[in-house]
C-alpha cells in the first residue's frame, strides 16, 4: 500500500562544510541538528558501508548501488537496474554483506524481478566492485501483488541471514499470509548461506522439523518496513492498515513467535470494531495512529561516540508526516519518547535511517537527500 524508498548513510562528508537543513532541536536533552551531506540519489533505499572500508555505498531502489562522492552519486559498485521492478513499492530494496566479507568478498541482495517477484542474490565483489557474473539466486518467493514487498535484509548477531517480507499485498491481507506458517509472506525468514552458494535451514529455527515452512522464523507482520539489529534484540517497524503503526521488539527466545497480522493491527482487533482473541501475540512496544502519520519507516538503535547522551536511543520516522521520534526501550517497555515535531517539523518523506562506518545516524528522505545528525553548533 504505502511505503517508499529507504536509506542512505553517509561518511561524514570527505570535503567541504555541511550545510543545516533545519533548526537545533533538543532529543534526550541533547541539542542536535540533522545537516544535509549528500543529495541527487533516485529512491534511495539503503547507506552502508562495507566492512572493511569507509566510504559509503548508496542502494537505489531504481537498481544501481552508487558511492558517496563529494557530497552527490559516484562510482557504480553494482548495477540491477535492466533486471529490477521500480515501481510502485518494488525495486533493489536491500543489500546485505556478508561477516567474512573481508575475506570472501561475498554480498547478498533482496530486490523485486521483472516479473514482480522477491529474488535474494549472492555476488561476489572483485576489485572493489560486484561482479555480474558471479551472480547466484539462493532463494525466489512469489509476490501476488506490487506492494508489501518487504525488502530489509542482514545479518545477525548468530552469523545468519534475516529477511523480511511483506504479506504479498492488497488490503487487509486477503489471502491469510501472515498467519499461514506454511508461506514465506509476512514473515521474518531466517537461513544459514555460509557457502554462499545455496542455503540451509538453522537446526535451532522454530519449525526445521515441522508445523510450518522451515525457513520462518517470525510470522504476523504485514508489511515490515526498516528493522534493526542492537545486541541480540531486533527492532521491527509494520506498517499498519487504516489505523496503527507500530514498533515490536523481539529477542532470541521469540522464535516462532506470532506478531499479530491480520489478527491484530497495532494493539487493537483487525478490522477495526472486531471482536478476537487477543492472546498468543508479541504485544508492540509503541504504537501510534493514523492521526499522526500513515506509515512507519523503521530506524535504528544510536551507538556512534559523537553523541553519547543518545546512545541506546531507538530512533524512527513516519513517511507521510516527516517527522523524527526516538524511544528508550528497557524492561520490556518503551520511555522517554522524543519527537522533532515541534521544532524542526518535516524532514520530508523519511525513508530510512542508516549509519557510517563510526556509527553515526543518518537520515534518508524520498528527494534523494542524506541527512547527518550532529551536534548542534
Amino acid at each position: 500500500m504505502r511505503k517508499f524508498w529507504l536509506w542512505l548513510s553517509l561518511a561524514a562528508a570527505a570535503s567541504g562544510a555541511l550545510p543545516a537543513v533545519a533548526a537545533t532541536t533538543t532529543i534526550g536533552g541533547v541539542a542536535v541538528e540533522f545537516r544535509v551531506v549528500a543529495s541527487g540519489f533516485g529512491r534511495p533505499v539503503l547507506a552502508i558501508s562495507p566492512p572493511g572500508g569507509e566510504g559509503l555505498l548508496v542502494v537505489e531502489k531504481t537498481g544501481r548501488v552508487r558511492a558517496i562522492e563529494d557530497g552527490k552519486p559516484g562510482a557504480v559498485f553494482l548495477d540491477l537496474s535492466s533486471s529490477v521492478s521500480g515501481g510502485n513499492e518494488q525495486g533493489l530494496l536491500g543489500l546485505a554483506f556478508d561477516p567474512d566479507y573481508v575475506t570472501n568478498g561475498r554480498l547478498y541482495v533482496d530486490y523485486t524481478d521483472r516479473g514482480g517477484d522477491t529474488q535474494i542474490v549472492a555476488y561476489t565483489a572483485v576489485g572493489g566492485v560486484a561482479d555480474p557474473a558471479s551472480a547466484k539466486t539462493l532463494l525466489s518467493i512469489e509476490q501476488p501483488a506490487a506492494n508489501h514487498n518487504g525488502g530489509w535484509i542482514a545479518f545477525g548477531p548468530d552469523g545468519l541471514l534475516y529477511i523480511a517480507t511483506g504479506d504479498g499485498g492488497g488490503g487487509g491481507d486477503p489471502n491469510g499470509n501472515g498467519q499461514n506458517k506454511d508461506v514465506l509472506l509476512g514473515k521474518i525468514l531466517r537461513i544459514d548461506i555460509r557457502d554462499g552458494q545455496s542455503y540451509a535451514i538453522p537446526a535451532d529455527n522454530p519449525f526445521a522439523k515441522g508445523g510450518g515452512a522451515p525457513e520462518v522464523y517470525l510470522y504476523g507482520l504485514r508489511n515490515p518496513w526498516r528493522n534493526a539489529f542492537d545486541g541480540d534484540l531486533l527492532y521491527i517497524a509494520d506498517v499498519g492498515q487504516n489505523a496503527w503503526e507500530e514498533i515490536d521488539v523481539v529477542g532470541r527466545r521469540d522464535a516462532g513467535a506470532n506478531l499479530g497480522w491480520n489478527t491484530m493491527e497495532g494493539r487493537e482487533c483487525y478490522p477495526a470494531g472486531a471482536v478476537c482473541v487477543q492472546g498468543g501475540f508479541v504485544v508492540p512496544i509503541h504504537v501510534y495512529s493514523h492521526d499522526e502519520g500513515c506509515s512507519i519507516t523503521g530506524g535504528l538503535v544510536y551507538r556512534g561516540a559523537a553523541l553519547p547522551a543518545l546512545q541506546g536511543r531507538y530512533f524512527f520516522a513516519d513517511y507521510c508526516s516527516g517527522v523524527v521520534q526516538s524511544l528508550r526501550f528497557s524492561g520490556g517497555a518503551a520511555s522517554d519518547l522524543a519527537s522533532t515535531a515541534d521544532d524542526l517539523g518535516s524532514l520530508g518523506s523519511v525513508t530510512s535511517f542508516g549509519t557510517d562506518a563510526a556509527g553515526e545516524l543518518h537520515v534518508l528522505t524520498d528527494d534523494g537527500q542524506v541527512l547527518k545528525m550532529v551536534a548542534a553548533d
